[in-house]
Parts: C-alpha cells; structure tokens; sequence
C-alpha cells in the first residue's frame, strides 16, 4: 500500500506558476507538457486544464506545475487544483 499522498505548494520564479510536490512519480525523467485540454494524453493533466485560467500543466519526477493565465487569482485554482490532484494519484492525506 502506498503512503498517503502529500502534496505542497511551493512558488517558482514564474509569478504565474506554482508548483505542487507529490510523493508519487509524475514521470521517469522526462517532462511532459501540456496545454490543450481536448489533446492531453495524461486525465489529470486534461482535468487541470479544465480549470478556468489554467494554460499550461508540466509533470517532471515528483512534481506538477500549473500555469495560470496572467491576472487570474491563485485563489481561483489551489484548491480546485490540489482536490483534482488528490482525486487522480491517491487518497488524502
């Protein structure tokens, strides 16, 4: 059984990304990038997406950044972000 998953917001030098650690492996690796919901290959990426404002999601080794449209309030996407993440990769916490 996996350790329950955690997840931590943590801010990068992009104003309009922030990034969210997770005890689970994203990828091996190699970064994936995505930016058009109607042609993510990854559900969590395509639900991430779906949030209003959200342009951009990148999955690298134990991490996600998401990629807010400029001017649209972090507010508005953290919590509906970290429920989608928690809902894909494993039970809370």
């Amino acid at each position: 059984m996996p350790d329950p998953l955690r997840v931590t917001v943590q801010p990068t030098p992009n104003e309009n990304a922030l990034k969210f650690v997770v005890n689970r492996q994203m990828t091996q690796g190699r970064s994936q990038t995505f930016t058009d919901s109607s042609t993510a290959t990854s559900p969590l990426a395509r639900d991430l997406l779906g949030i209003p404002g959200v342009r951009q999601v990148f999955f690298l080794n134990d991490f996600i950044t998401v990629t807010r449209e400029a001017g649209v309030a972090w507010e508005t996407v953290v919590s509906r972000a970290e429920t989608l993440i928690r809902q894909h990769l494993g039970p809370a916490a």
